[in-house]
């Protein structure tokens, strides 16, 4: 591919002879065409033109040591076929989600769209050092530059496409803080398709702004749990007062498009394909970095379901895997909400009524309902069952950080870069600044890789919170996680 060209190239700039000693790096880098950004270096906005824009999708299973356990039909226990998944994703999806193939060429239409906003900057957080006072580089990717704020059109766009081409007319789906169900309903809109979106009860009436913006697009928006579907009535008459889920909600889409045959389910996180088409992000980082001769110490990404975390990520375990770089890579998730950190590896269901196929995956347990953080993308229960079996083979870590530490971080980025970050991705810059200050007090000189992935502009309520001194960390329960570990699928099997 381009980009390993690109990294040769690049790569030649801290060849051993040179390594400490800055001036003449900066020579080399001049003479090899491109512009150091640390520590003597210039630029703070690394562009690339569109024409680098990738054009294929990584896939990351062909080069994993060993395969990831497959979905089972909750039905049989039997590994998922691609007729089970028929009646709710097109076929195209299908192929893509369980694809040995490393490269998944991107057709030109969906390029077309992504031109929109594609390539996305990558920043040196300069004055974020500065306050921080660290020898530390860091850089953030970001992805709020795209129509909705977020990374997530990178894969709404493709499965709008990919529906649209099988004659789908109308798309459900769940959401949490709404950047998926804004991204979705901007994606039908494009390829003139209806969108039903169930919003989790607590964003939607935290977060009114995202469901303005789903409506604009023209998506019709529910709070989940609803009286729409059977799945929402049985949740409220066990709970009218319940705060919902995106387990619950992803019960209600998927209830509605397996009933609809005109209608077929998205999902904005957790599966292959999803990340697959997030991996445009990594690709791009990979380039950008290599324009100034820089390769991450360091990788760190916000996880909920995983999609904006493995499309940073995976790209840059490729090269560490065929031995081209050497990066520690870093989950960051809420402690309220701590799947990787706490949660079981185990098979479970993907929704809360037990509508999904099982997922091998590290698991909080379906009926498990996450308190109401302002990080909504991150309340999930489940992690990707890809990231998942990542981190089992010990490829990755993982931390859990409380939400006030986040927004005390995310005030120093914006006080500092100018950008408000939304919730979510506030895990990563706490953790981020965590390291940085950690390099101040050993000295290390570390690059520093993190995603922006979205702007908090529609988040502001919640920053009021925690300016006027409200914002409360909810302690995780662990008798309320015991409760949900016993109703994992196997467990209930086992206990009859």
């Amino acid at each position: 591919m381009q980009q390993s060209k690109t990294l040769g190239n690049c790569a030649t700039l801290r060849p051993r002879a040179v390594q400490g000693r800055p001036h003449r790096r900066r020579v080399a880098a001049v003479r090899a065409g491109c512009d150091p950004a640390g520590p003597n270096g210039r630029r703070t906005k690394l562009i690339l033109d569109e024409d680098k824009m990738p054009t294929q999708w990584y896939n990351i299973v062909p080069d994993l040591p060993a395969p990831p356990p497959p979905p089972l039909n909750p039905k049989t226990l039997q590994p998922l076929t691609a007729d089970d998944l028929v009646p709710i994703f097109p076929m195209g999806l299908i192929e893509q989600e369980v694809s040995l193939q490393r490269y998944i060429e991107i057709p030109q239409e969906i390029r077309d769209v992504y031109k929109l906003w594609r390539p996305t900057p990558l920043y040196r957080a300069r004055r974020l050092e500065k306050l921080l006072d660290t020898p530390a580089r860091i850089y953030y990717k970001y992805e709020g530059v795209s129509p909705v704020g977020s990374h997530k059109p990178n894969t709404a766009v493709p499965q709008a496409w990919y529906n649209k081409q099988e004659g789908v007319k109308k798309l459900t789906t769940e959401t949490g803080a709404g950047q998926w169900g804004a991204s979705l309903s901007f994606a039908c809109k494009l390829f003139d398709m209806e969108c039903e979106v169930f919003q989790v009860r607590a964003s939607y009436d935290s977060k009114p702004y995202r469901r303005m913006l789903m409506e604009m697009w023209g998506a019709t928006v529910h709070a989940s749990p609803s009286t729409v579907t059977q799945s929402g009535r049985d949740i409220l008459d066990k709970n009218p007062d319940t705060s919902g889920s995106l387990g619950i909600a992803i019960s209600e889409a998927v209830e509605v498009a397996a009933q609809d045959p005109a209608a077929k389910y998205a999902l904005g996180s957790v599966l292959n394909h999803v990340l697959l088409h997030q991996t445009v992000i990594g690709e791009e980082a990979l380039e950008q970095l290599a324009m100034v001769g820089e390769k991450p110490d360091l990788l760190v990404g916000c996880t909920g379901g995983g999609s904006n975390f493995g499309g940073l990520a995976f790209p840059f375990l490729r090269e560490k895997l065929a031995g081209r770089m050497d990066c520690t890579i870093r989950a960051v998730e809420p402690e309220a909400c701590p799947s990787l950190t706490q949660g079981v590896f185990e098979y479970d269901f993907g929704d809360t009524a037990g509508l999904t196929p099982l997922l091998k995956m590290h698991t909080l347990g379906a009926q498990f309902i996450p308190d109401p953080i302002h990080a909504g993308g991150l309340r999930y229960h489940g992690m990707s069952p890809l990231i998942s079996h990542i981190k089992e083979l010990g490829l990755i870590e993982a931390r859990a950080i409380p939400q006030n530490d986040c927004f005390k971080a995310a005030l120093q980025f914006a006080q500092t870069e100018g950008i408000v970050p939304a919730p979510e991705p506030t895990h990563a810059l706490a953790e981020t600044i965590r390291e940085a200050l950690r390099c101040k007090e050993s000295g290390e000189e570390k690059v520093i890789l993190t995603a922006l992935c979205g702007h908090g502009f529609l988040d502001l309520p919640a920053y009021s919170v925690f300016l006027q001194g409200n914002l409360k960390d909810i302690p995780l329960s662990r008798e309320k996680l015991e409760e949900a570990f016993a109703h994992l699928p196997m467990r209930e099997a086992a206990a009859k």
